[in-house]
């Protein structure tokens, strides 16, 4: 391993952050290995990859610490009614409030992409124009950055999460 591989490896490292409280000890294994004379480069990527995995570990640890204090928006029991439902049996609480941040985030991420779309179709249409509102006064700014969300615009979204949300065509 040539002196710039070595040097290149320590500088892609040293952009993994620090956890708190200063443990740099993976850090310290990495510059050791890779400042070495060229038979310590067969041994650089086993103790990279162990640092790697060590900070990985204490970065899951340290995430699920957090959770212990952490209250998601669904609430425990809501959670606990579906994990039953499914058949999921978990006694650790942890774990059940991962999956309501799961959850959380899928339905935050939804409501954000079919806000999107509502803008979208808002600003296409060139705004709601409505004929019984005056063009001045101190409701009409107002009325025009109000974005109303409709069914069509959280389909759409929907749809991009791979869900069918359309109602299916009435025949008679």
């Amino acid at each position: 391993m040539s002196s710039q591989d070595a040097s290149t490896s320590q500088q892609g490292h040293a952009a993994y952050p620090v956890a708190p409280g200063g443990n740099a000890e993976p850090a310290a294994e990495n510059s050791q290995a890779a400042g070495g004379s060229g038979s310590a480069g067969s041994t650089q990527p086993q103790s990279r990859q162990a640092a790697e995995e060590a900070r990985k570990d204490r970065t899951l640890a340290e995430f699920m610490l957090m959770l212990d204090e952490y209250e998601p928006l669904i609430p425990n029991e809501v959670t606990d009614y579906y994990l039953q439902r499914v058949g999921f049996d978990c006694e650790d609480v942890r774990l059940k409030r991962l999956l309501s941040l799961a959850a959380q985030k899928f339905v935050s991420d939804i409501a954000a992409d079919a806000y999107q779309h509502a803008r979208i179709r808002t600003n296409a249409t060139g705004g709601r124009a409505r004929a019984n509102q005056p063009l001045s006064g101190p409701g009409s700014a107002k009325d025009k950055t109000r974005t109303t969300l409709t069914m069509d615009d959280l389909s759409a979204a929907l749809g991009e999460y791979g869900i069918n949300a359309r109602k299916p065509e009435f025949y008679m």
